[in-house]
């Protein structure tokens, strides 16, 4: 895997990406030689011609990315891929047309990007069909054993056989229950792995209680023959985005590269929150008016929502929305917002789907209560009782909260006390690997999430 803003890729999907790059553009470009001959070069370099191609070329790569093309984990099917990739291209010609109908004079030439759309349709095709022959092959899977058993190991073969895009294939390991007689086997098979016929690139140790019983000699020279030996931890890490809390303990959090909350990058996030809410409050500003005034027309109430939140460390602050709830929602008392909540108007459903309701955070923001990109902040009256249930969540108040942030992107909806822990694995992870690549890209893809309204009630 690859990594990239302190975020793992396999290196098939980043192949992909660019291998589809270059059929974009060569489609296009292919197009243009063959329709304008002698004068391709005329407009391909004095008329902006390759600039027009390359932006077709990163248009089409965000199609693809948002129809979720480079997530494999997201498509049920084969048939399922060629069903978006029909959705990419029609969208693409749709927004092509509509282009240069308004702005002519951003064609490349007559009927080029009418037949490069021709010729990128049948070449995506079969690019596709290939690229599923040619990694299907055992020859491009990398072989792994998991050494150990219990939920971990379980959690580790269940990932790899639903993660294709990462070309792992388990070979063997992983007993339901930990007993002698397992680990007999598992010290068997590593030593027959030795023979010139036995084939394993990779061992991951997903043992439960390692005192004693690690087999540490055969691990040892299977790694001096060139096998990569890991942690079961790290590469969950890696596969899933998180820090998973299961068997985590403070020794890895001490000892762990990470955990980067050093003054000066501090300071440099600080900037680009602040240079991020102004952007922001200028683009939306124009529509406050109208938000509030349908705030007021939608039900009785004020048209602010007002709460006490937590912010770093321990600090508590008062955050501002929009409101989306009935003005009695919580005569009751603190209530933890759930799924497909009553109290919800049906503006507000809207507004929560759209994040319409978080504008007033950029206020939070600028006012330094709140940065761009950090863990949600949570309210005082549930945060005791988190912190005492939930292992390590007091963590996630060594950085500001945020209006988005890497939990948000990546995870639903969090409204049960078991949704909060994997809420907070993304968060850990976020803060472990804090940087400013990291916020850049929770920011893009937090543009995703609202388009195709993931992770909001």
């Amino acid at each position: 895997m690859i990594r990239l803003f302190n975020v793992y890729y396999p290196t098939r999907t980043l192949v992909l990406l660019l291998c589809e790059a270059l059929l974009v553009s060569g489609s296009f470009l292919l197009a243009t030689t063959y329709l304008l001959g002698p004068d391709t070069y005329i407009t391909l370099v004095y008329e902006n011609g390759m600039l027009k191609i390359a932006s077709i070329t990163v248009l089409t790569l965000l199609l693809s990315y948002y129809f979720d093309l480079y997530e494999p984990q997201r498509i049920s099917g084969r048939w399922e891929i060629y069903f978006r990739l029909l959705l990419v291209l029609s969208v693409l010609s749709f927004a092509l047309a509509g282009f240069i109908y308004f702005f002519p004079e951003m064609n490349i030439g007559r009927y080029v990007l009418v037949a490069g759309v021709s010729i990128l349709v049948i070449v995506l095709f079969i690019w596709r069909r290939a690229y599923e022959w040619i990694v299907g092959h055992s020859f491009f899977q990398e072989h792994v054993y998991v050494l150990g058993s219990g939920n971990r190991a379980r959690s580790i073969v269940e990932t790899l056989r639903t993660r294709h895009d990462v070309g792992m294939e388990v070979v063997s390991g992983q007993n339901k229950e930990a007993s002698n007689e397992h680990l007999d086997r598992f010290v068997a098979d590593l030593r027959s792995f030795h023979k010139p016929n036995c084939q394993i690139d990779r061992v991951i140790v997903a043992m439960e209680d390692r005192r004693g019983s690690m087999p540490v000699r055969e691990l040892l020279s299977l790694r001096l023959q060139g096998v990569v030996i890991e942690d079961a931890s790290s590469v969950l890490e890696r596969l899933t985005g998180k820090l998973p809390l299961d068997g985590l303990n403070p020794s890895t959090l001490i000892f762990t590269e990470g955990f980067n909350v050093k003054a000066p990058l501090q300071f440099a996030r600080r900037l680009a929150s602040i240079a991020m809410a102004l952007t922001a409050l200028a683009i939306c500003l124009p529509f406050m008016p109208f938000i509030a005034l349908a705030v007021c027309l939608s039900s009785p109430g004020p048209i602010f929502f007002r709460q006490t939140r937590v912010g770093r460390r321990g600090r508590q602050f008062t955050l501002f929305k929009f409101r989306t709830m009935r003005q009695d929602a919580e005569a009751d008392g603190a209530v933890w917002a759930a799924k497909d909540d009553p109290r919800v108007t049906s503006l507000g459903r809207f507004m929560r789907k759209t994040r319409l309701d978080e504008i007033p955070q950029l206020w939070n923001v600028l006012r330094g209560d709140m940065a761009f990109v950090g863990p949600r902040p949570e309210r005082p009256e549930f945060v005791q009782w988190l912190t005492s249930e939930i292992p390590y969540y007091d963590l996630r108040h060594t950085i500001r909260p945020g209006i988005t942030g890497w939990a948000q992107v990546r995870y639903r909806y969090g409204a049960s006390l078991e949704e909060t822990k994997r809420k907070l694995e993304y968060d850990l992870y976020y803060v472990k690997h804090l940087s400013l690549g990291l916020d850049l890209l929770i920011m893009f893809e937090t543009i995703k999430t609202i388009i195709l309204q993931r992770g909001a009630q």
